[in-house]
Formats: structure tokens, sequence, C-alpha cells
């Protein structure tokens, strides 16, 4: 088991093989668009726990830890984990809003216009994809260019590092505290309109 595990590609595989069996042995041969419909929104879980996990991990976990770690090792951080984490944390940003936006505008569901214009009936979930939007848009215009200043992966100077750093921190945060009444609007959607 420690072979399988152990390893993140088999992992991987593992998972998708579970998800697959899952998906046969619970549908059987009804894969149509309802079905469609009902894996393009475990897609979007999916693609989201990813984003809005690694949002977290940056937030309660990376920011305030960073202070505290000797200077010496800050590189295996900034080297590292961070641009790691950030390719993960950007992709998954796009992926979710991407599979959202197909969700709400696929034939079966048709929701898309009623929700970005916060019709009756749709202003939970139009809210919660606004407020998506605009998170995605910042770890794509701020966050993410930003980054790539701060961690050198782009030339710049001490000065020039900083600012980036303070710049993408502060939207990173900004997409913090919106994720609370996005996470509320995408959950009660159905509940309440």
């Amino acid at each position: 088991m420690a072979n399988i595990l152990g390893n993140l590609n088999r992992s991987l595989l593992l998972g998708g093989v579970l998800l697959i069996l899952a998906i046969v042995i619970l549908n059987g041969n009804a894969l149509d668009l309802a079905w469609f419909n009902a894996f393009l929104r475990f897609s979007h879980a999916l693609v989201g726990v990813v984003w809005i996990g690694l949002l977290y991990y940056f937030n309660l976990v990376q920011i305030p830890t960073m202070p505290k770690v000797p200077a010496e090792l800050k590189p295996g951080v900034s080297r590292y984990i961070a641009p790691e984490a950030l390719f993960w944390f950007r992709w998954a940003a796009i992926a979710t809003l991407v599979i959202g936006l197909a969700i709400a505008g696929a034939p079966q569901q048709n929701y898309l216009i009623q929700a970005l214009t916060f019709q009756e009936g749709f202003r939970n979930i139009g809210t919660g994809m606004w407020l998506g939007i605009i998170m995605a848009a910042n770890v794509w215009m701020f966050i993410w260019p930003n980054q790539k200043i701060a961690l050198g992966i782009v030339d710049a100077d001490a000065d020039a590092k900083a600012k980036a750093a303070k710049t993408a921190m502060l939207f990173s945060r900004t997409n913090f505290v919106l994720s609370f009444p996005m996470l509320y609007c995408m959950v009660t959607r159905g509940v309440l309109g």
C-alpha cells in the first residue's frame, strides 16, 4: 500500500480509478445529459476545493508563518513550495470559474443570464458567481503577476519585490474575505434562491 500511496502520481491514478468505478457502479448505463451535469458539478466542487483550500492555506498558514521562518530557510518556501502551490491555485481558480459558468449555461440548466443579472430565484447563486468571477480575476490579474515578482520568477529589485509581495498579499486577503459570502451563496443557492 505504501508503494501506491507513497507516490503522488499513483495516488492520483488510484483516485481516478475509484472515481470511474463509482460512476459505473452507481450510474451503470445511465451516462446521459443528467449524468454529465452531475459530473460537471462534481468537477466544479473538486477544483473549487483545491482553489479555496490553497487560498486558506496561504492566508491561514503561509502568510502568518513566513515572518517566523529563519532567513536561511525562506528560500525553500519561495523557490519550491510557493511556486508549486501557486500553479495549482491559479489553474484551479480558472477551472472552477469555467466549469461553474458551463454548469449555469448548460441547456439542461440554462440559468446563467438569470443568475448574473440577479433575477428572482437566482440572487444567491448570482451573487456567488459574481464573487467567484471577481476572485478568479484577482488571482490572474493581481495575485499571480505580483507573486512572480515577489518570488523572483520575474527579475526585479528588492523594493519592487517587497511592493509586489504586499500587493499579492492584499489581493489574496481580499479573496479570503470574499470567499465566505461566496461559499455561503453557492451552498444556499437551491435552498434560498
